[in-house]
């Protein structure tokens, strides 16, 4: 839920280039979103000491295939070089490291050339196109499986993005109007509201009044703001828009004030020993939700293309998202650390434990308390129509990757409404934020997170194999066993949430 502009997914422009102190920020801002605000939550249900140690193993993980597609697209890079420097015939070198050191390239070959193998005997080697391992040319995640997938490996590949796309619109579409309906309902049960608790909507039902003197129930309102928010943003999906960086800029700076406010306010309760939060030690119960939250919480392997091509200086670039990663860590736990000590009922949208109206409240600023309960409703709507888009084009993508040609309609018509109307029935079937979250971390996050990115690199060093080592960009866990324990630790994890689930139904 961390706000992502996808095509694969596409965040920055291809043409700009930054140092790596912006790269740091870049990837450190598109990591941690709005999908942070359900951890805490899944913290506590699974207790703090099996957290703690669930989270530092799942972000070691996440990090490992993140080290394993910059390998893979450094890889690519040289595949793509070769393919044309063999398609030429000859290239002089002179004229290779102008075309680096500018960006520019040939048009990239077709599908079919790109998962052709590098073993060609053209009259000069790698080392006459040096620096062939360097990441100039953005290949994006999707470009990637096209160049080493077959066709059952592509449909796998578009059907990861797609099913975590509409977990996206899915957990978007819940979270706005849920957070709407729980600052408009006015109505409060003569027991929450003498509780001592910190949130006196937290006894309140879905079957509750919303208001006073309606007989329209929250959950009835619930829906109606569903319905209101897809009615509004939902269009979007017909058209293209993009996202200035103006709005990138004002969003990234409410969430960072936002996540700011809350780390603080909490401080200042366990400060002061007024904490209320008393979380148990281990719950093995709570794991499965808490690896789909942390899956969906630490990921950015399918933007990660567009974010480091820009980079000028890409020296040391592994040790860079290994501080990015050192950091994000270190922020979840503050994060979740302060709210399950200092909070007795944690909601799962952490934000709405400072709405207004709340006993015991972390602060008594009005406008704080708006703000922080509010915050989520604007970056998550400026984010909807992008995801929409992007999962619009990838339902396209799929569909002409099977069937090469689709009528009109298909395109400007199906597909748009195809990317709209199954969030809409998930958002008005439930508003369990935290659920929708761990279901979309577990199944799809994971083939993104985990799967993709380790039969990728392995399928891309194959290209390699008649040249050795040496190159750029490569893995520090580049023995193989590390990418088949990989597959092996997302197996596992997805069967451990799958039986976990059907104990729990």
């Amino acid at each position: 839920m961390s706000g992502r502009n996808e095509k694969d997914i596409n965040t920055s422009d291809p043409g700009g280039q930054y140092s790596k102190l912006v790269g740091f920020v870049y990837i450190f801002n598109l990591i941690v979103g709005t999908g942070a605000l359900t951890m805490p939550a899944a913290f506590k249900e699974a207790g703090w000491i099996l957290s703690l140690v669930a989270v530092v193993v799942l972000a070691f993980m996440s990090y490992m295939t993140l080290t394993f597609m910059i390998e893979a697209m450094a890889i690519s890079n040289a595949k793509l070089r070769f393919q044309e420097f063999v398609t030429k015939g000859s290239l002089r070198k002179d004229s290779l490291d102008s075309s680096l050191n500018t960006g520019e390239r040939q048009p990239l070959l077709n599908s079919e050339e790109r998962r052709s193998p590098l073993m060609y005997k053209p009259r000069a080697s790698y080392s006459e196109i040096h620096p062939s391992f360097e990441i100039t040319e953005r290949v994006e995640m999707g470009t990637m499986a096209a160049m080493y997938f077959n066709r059952v490996g592509l449909l796998f590949f578009h059907l990861c993005i797609i099913i975590y796309l509409y977990g996206d619109l899915a957990i978007y579409a819940a979270a706005v109007p849920k957070t709407i309906r729980d600052i408009a309902c006015t109505y409060k049960n003569s027991s929450s509201v003498n509780s001592t608790d910190i949130n006196t909507n937290k006894s309140l039902s879905d079957k509750d009044p919303c208001w006073p003197t309606n007989s329209l129930n929250r959950m009835d309102a619930y829906r109606i703001f569903v319905t209101v928010f897809v009615l509004l943003l939902g269009p979007f999906t017909f058209f293209n828009v993009q996202k200035t960086k103006y709005l990138q800029f004002l969003t990234s700076l409410a969430r960072w004030l936002a996540f700011l406010l809350m780390i603080i306010l909490t401080s200042i309760r366990l400060g002061k020993g007024e904490g209320l939060g008393k979380p148990e030690v281990a719950n093995v119960s709570g794991v499965p939700n808490l690896f789909g939250v942390c899956v969906y919480s630490f990921m950015c392997h399918h933007s990660l293309p567009s974010l480091v091509t820009p980079i000028k200086n890409k020296s040391r670039l592994l040790q860079l998202v290994a501080g990015d990663y050192l950091l994000i860590l270190l922020f979840y736990l503050l994060l979740s650390f302060t709210a399950v000590f200092a909070i007795d009922k944690i909601e799962d949208l952490y934000s709405l434990n400072f709405k207004p109206g709340t006993a015991n409240a972390l602060t008594d600023i009005v406008p704080i308390q708006y703000f922080l309960a509010l915050f989520p409703v604007f970056t998550l709507s400026t984010s909807f129509p992008i995801i929409a888009i992007t999962l619009r084009n990838n339902l396209n993508a799929m569909l002409t990757s099977q069937f090469r040609t689709l009528p009109w309609y298909v395109p400007r018509l199906v597909c748009p409404l195809l990317a709209i109307i199954p969030p809409f029935i998930v958002a008005i079937s439930t508003n369990q934020v935290e659920f929708l979250v761990g279901i979309t971390g577990s199944y799809a996050g994971a083939g993104i997170q985990y799967i993709i990115p380790a039969v990728l690199v392995l399928l891309a060093r194959k290209e390699i194999i008649a040249i050795g080592g040496g190159y750029i960009h490569r893995s520090p866990l580049s023995h193989k066993g590390w990418v088949i324990l990989t597959l092996v630790w997302a197996c596992i994890c997805v069967a451990f949430v799958t039986s976990n689930y059907i104990i729990k139904n």
